[in-house]
């Protein structure tokens, strides 16, 4: 069978795989690509990932080919998985032998045999990833596709190889990587199989939240996250992985007034954001801004509904939700609670006149994270209204202006006291206490409101 067009210009004499093929040759070794390589050489993505399964042990495979490539570096081994890596003319090469796979109810790490290819693309999740090319050379770059993975992919369908419900119960985690792939690739669920996600959705608890949240951020990477978040939705997953996003869907009306659906409002921040911005964290600082609005609802009679305080209590909310979803609770969290707290601040500024000391305040307070913030603010503009949508982004505008004008004028962004504690001891005769602490803060808010320059000579003087 001739070698596919899409594989042929990586595969000439001297290429990567020729070599690679050329060492399994030389072992006496069956070996093909397989997985997502292949899906994504088929769709013209890019992909320096290279799995290769073979019949027999995927580790002396991977050692006996790294030795005959001449790699001085080592081979990182995992014994426990049965597979085996080594890095190669930037590609990830990993090896593992082709095998069989059985599950028991209670946990989603199957019983292994070895096996053949035939077994080992049957366990594979999807028809996309059941893909295989011959890395031998008698039929060199042929493709065996047995469950129709190329229609598949042509017709965008996410699709499993077996009976989607053995699929799913076996291993729960292939529920959210079928969603996480159709947000990525812009593909559909297939009926079938959709339907057998939102059946065996409980299985899911089965699942590591590091695993989950692996798959969430992976959805929020994709062009249009919000894809994946409406999926989970529609299989019911979402209230189980992440019942805080859930419970922003809705709408009440008290007296004829009602507030808006502020999950799909949400999404549709975090879609903004997508489209200007590839930053996980500040797409989950997206996702999370109006977490607090389902606990700070309330509806005031002539003035409608108000979610008083629920910055703040949405990032008071961030490490509890982070802890919960195995996030990293360091200076990423950190960063997401930050911009939680003050996402309205830059909004209240565009709908008012921006004073001088409202915009140090602001820059002192979000510090090298401004541009950030101000990026989730202009996302957060999500009203139909074209008038109201030219007024916010004019005085956004004007907001933007304004901050660079005062931090060349002020540099309070990062701001450190233009004095410290050790000078302030020196100069009034000090041990270390509590009116050092109140000193630096007159400074602060001297600086901050604007009745002293942001130096050290007026600095020093207010403080005499």
């Amino acid at each position: 069978m001739a070698v596919l067009p899409q594989f042929h210009d990586l595969s000439g004499p001297g290429t990567v795989f020729r070599r690679i093929a050329d060492a399994l040759d030389q072992q006496g070794v069956r070996a093909w690509l397989i997985g997502g390589f292949v899906r994504d050489l088929l769709l013209g993505r890019p992909c320096k990932d290279i799995d290769i399964t073979v019949l027999g042990d995927g580790i002396e495979s991977a050692q006996a080919v790294a030795r005959s490539l001449g790699l001085s570096h080592p081979v990182n081994v995992f014994k426990n998985f049965g597979t085996a890596m080594f890095h190669f003319e930037g590609y990830d090469v990993e090896f593992v032998g082709a095998r069989k796979e059985s599950y028991r109810s209670e946990s989603r790490k199957p019983d292994v045999k070895a096996g053949t290819l035939s077994d080992d693309q049957n366990r594979r999740d999807f028809t996309i990833n059941a893909l295989a090319i011959s890395l031998n050379h008698d039929d060199f770059g042929s493709l065996t596709d047995p469950f129709n993975g190329i229609t598949d992919l042509n017709a965008g369908i996410i699709r499993t190889p077996l009976d989607p419900a053995i699929t799913y119960s076996d291993d729960p985690l292939r529920m959210l990587r079928a969603i996480r792939f159709a947000a990525q690739l812009g593909f559909e669920i297939e009926e079938k199989s959709f339907h057998a996600i939102r059946d065996q959705k409980e299985r899911i608890r089965i699942i590591s939240m590091e695993r989950v949240s692996e798959e969430l951020n992976k959805m929020l990477l994709a062009s249009k996250p919000s894809v994946g978040f409406l999926l989970l939705r529609e299989t019911q997953l979402l209230p189980i992985i992440f019942p805080e996003f859930a419970a922003l869907e809705g709408v009440d009306t008290v007296q004829g007034r009602s507030h808006k659906d502020n999950f799909f409002h949400t999404l549709e921040v975090l879609d903004n954001l997508a489209a200007n911005s590839e930053n996980l964290w500040l797409r989950w600082a997206a996702v999370l801004h109006d977490i607090a609005k389902p606990g700070t609802k309330r509806y005031e009679p002539g003035q409608g509904w108000t979610f008083h305080g629920h910055e703040d209590k949405g990032a008071r909310m961030v490490p509890r939700i982070f802890r919960d979803l195995k996030l990293p609770l360091n200076e990423k969290m950190k960063y997401v609670q930050k911009l939680v707290l003050l996402h309205l601040r830059p909004i209240v500024l565009a709908k008012s006149e921006v004073t001088d000391s409202a915009v140090r305040r602001l820059l002192f307070e979000a510090g090298d994270d401004i541009d950030d913030l101000m990026c989730l603010c202009a996302a957060d503009v999500t009203t139909k209204n074209e008038f109201k949508q030219r007024k916010y982004r004019s005085n956004f505008e004007l907001v933007k202006q304004k901050l660079k004008e005062v931090e060349e004028k002020d540099r309070v962004r990062n701001w450190q006291p233009p004095v410290t504690g050790e000078l302030i001891m020196e100069t009034f005769g000090l041990s270390p206490c509590r009116e050092i602490g109140i000193i630096k803060n007159v400074i602060r808010e001297a600086i901050l409101d604007g009745n002293i320059p942001n130096s050290f000579e007026s600095v020093f003087g207010l403080m005499l």
